[in-house]
């Protein structure tokens, strides 16, 4: 964080006005490190742990149910299951007393038999416990088809963005936008919330979001691109950063308006009603358009600024922003325009016995003309007479 152009530290009433003049892009290395720290963790949790898919991607079969006494206990549910024949049965309480049960697709027998468990088990009526069943075939279409929708989804976004302004543009956004898609995933991951159709959709919304974010910061350098240069010392990436605290503003209004609704659907969705569909899908949600608002100023631009940096017109304006600031200290001392005589010259003569060079002192300059001296008046010539007497 940098200060104020005159010097004050920034206040609310800056912000507000897009008067701050904060190093985004200066500092990105410490953006770096954030997200690179973040990434590996989400990486990393993939390949240990994996997805908790639900059975809409995996196939199986799934029993729901309400408890109609006293709070359930996934060990409890867990026992109940396993003893119908179920190996590893997947269990969820959501809400504090409505229970998720998940397992691989078993015979029908098997499935009536936990169906009358677990209405035992929490003094359900008949009817109360649900079964949902989904066959393999049908969960690995679901899983192409979100793959393909994404895919697609990436080509479009590359195509309108390389259109509307250039391809590195496209490629900065894009990869903002996978780095939004990594750390969601991640979060799903750690946490190990069940993946649904449902978050699927909510990864599309993401995506979205923090695209949008993202065009209003690249809209605003093209159009601070058009006057780059009028200021000295000028670069892109000065630009850039000064475009992004002209925006900065608008990115954190944007964000907290979509992003209060959806916390509070995702705490009255999940805790006080119990919905988990609405929980998939806001829990996806909100993560995204956190990390999407993040994204927009901290990675997008910074990959922009470092892309367009390597052209061939903005590393020689780099090299003379270099230039001018390296003179603007010497210059700064001999105010243009200041009156007074100017120095004397100093000559500068080889010698010519031994060929090196002696400094000459200037010659002093001519006296100055001396004032003529007041004239004699002439005597009259009365007293010229008297004398000659």
């Amino acid at each position: 964080m940098s200060p104020h152009p005159d010097g004050r530290r920034h206040t609310l009433a800056d912000l507000f006005h897009e008067r701050t003049n904060y190093q985004f892009i200066e500092r990105s290395w410490r953006w770096a490190i954030v997200s690179g720290a973040f990434i590996v963790i989400a990486v990393g949790s993939l390949f240990i742990q994996g997805l908790n898919l639900g059975i809409d991607f995996t196939g199986g079969t799934q029993w729901q149910f309400t408890m109609g006494k006293g709070s359930p206990s996934v060990a409890d549910v867990r026992s109940v299951v396993e003893k119908q024949g179920v190996k590893d049965p997947k269990v969820l309480v959501v809400g504090g007393n409505k229970v998720r049960v998940q397992s691989k697709d078993v015979s029908a027998a098997t499935k009536q038999k936990i169906v009358s468990a677990l209405e035992r088990y929490g003094s359900v009526k008949p009817g109360g416990v649900s079964i949902n069943s989904v066959g393999a075939t049908w969960g690995k279409t679901v899983s192409s088809k979100a793959i393909q929708a994404m895919v697609a989804f990436f080509i479009l976004i590359a195509i309108y963005l390389s259109l509307r302004f250039e391809w590195k543009m496209a490629l900065a956004a894009i990869i903002a936008v996978i780095h939004d898609i990594i750390i969601t995933v991640g979060v799903y991951v750690v946490t190990g919330f069940e993946v649904t159709p449902a978050t699927v959709v909510a990864f599309l919304t993401i995506l979205g979001y923090s695209l949008y974010d993202t065009v209003v910061v690249f809209d605003k350098v093209g159009d601070n691109t058009k006057r780059l240069g009028s200021e000295r010392g000028d670069t892109y990436s000065k630009m850039v950063n000064r475009s992004m605290n002209q925006v900065l503003m608008r990115s954190i209004n944007t964000s907290l308006v979509a992003l209060l609704p959806v916390a509070s659907l995702l705490v009255v969705g999940t805790w006080l009603l119990g919905a988990l569909t609405l929980r998939d899908f806001s829990l996806a949600l909100f993560v995204g358009l956190l990390t999407g608002a993040y994204s927009s100023i901290f990675v997008a631009s910074p990959v922009l600024a470092w892309l367009k940096e390597r052209e061939a017109k903005f590393v020689a304006m780099r090299e003379r922003a270099a230039f001018e600031l390296a003179r603007a200290p010497a210059m700064a001392g001999v105010p243009a325009g200041a009156g007074g005589p100017a120095p004397a010259a100093v000559a500068v003569e080889p010698e010519p016995a031994t060929g090196t060079r002696s400094v000459r002192a200037p010659a002093p300059p001519p006296p100055a003309p001396r004032a003529p001296s007041p004239a004699i008046a002439p005597r009259p010539r009365q007293q010229r007479r008297r004398k000659r007497r």
